[in-house]
């Protein structure tokens, strides 16, 4: 079975990432016990990532390089905000582990639209925040391996993403 639209596929895969100045750094690993089940097809992961693994079959190998500009983004200082500190309190109280350095939380915009923002410092202005995703402004090389493609379930394509291994939620 080759991984196309409306199947299943599970890879394993190491990423790393340029930023074009430090050379190539590990970013993740996904191992082949534990891998990265998505459904083709649906956004769910970058273009260019399934346009590596179109038409391959378990147990073929892809290695793909992708530009910060197919990738995430550049980098966007526009996305650094101060927010204040009283916008953070829970029932009038200051919510200090809420605030910490590192701490990424969800937010949502005027728009309504979920963001997620890392906060890099916290001082009297308020709460300094970076909303670019965490790999903006970085090339991408992935290497990998297919570990299996299955066909997704009709309620997977319903939903528009992987439910993991066999198809079903486990809560």
């Amino acid at each position: 079975m080759k991984a196309d639209k409306d199947k299943v596929v599970a890879v394993a895969y190491t990423l790393k990432v340029d930023d074009g100045e430090s050379g190539q750094e590990l970013f993740e690993t996904v191992s082949e016990d534990q891998p990265f089940y998505f459904l083709f097809g649906y956004q769910n992961v970058l273009p260019k990532f399934e346009e590596a693994i179109l038409g391959k079959e378990s147990g073929d190998t892809f290695s793909v390089a992708i530009d910060f500009e197919n990738g995430y983004g550049d980098y966007d200082d526009s996305k650094k905000v101060i927010i204040p500190k009283a916008n953070f309190k829970e029932e009038g109280k200051k919510n200090k582990d809420l605030l910490r350095v590192g701490r990424v939380i969800p937010m949502q915009d005027d728009k309504g639209n979920q963001m997620r923002g890392e906060i890099t410092k916290v001082d009297y202005m308020g709460v300094h925040m970076d909303f670019n995703p965490p790999l903006a402004g970085y090339d991408l090389f992935f290497e990998g391996k297919i570990i299996s493609v299955r066909d997704a379930e009709p309620v997977e394509i319903e939903h528009g993403h992987a439910h993991g291994p066999d198809g079903h939620h486990h809560h």
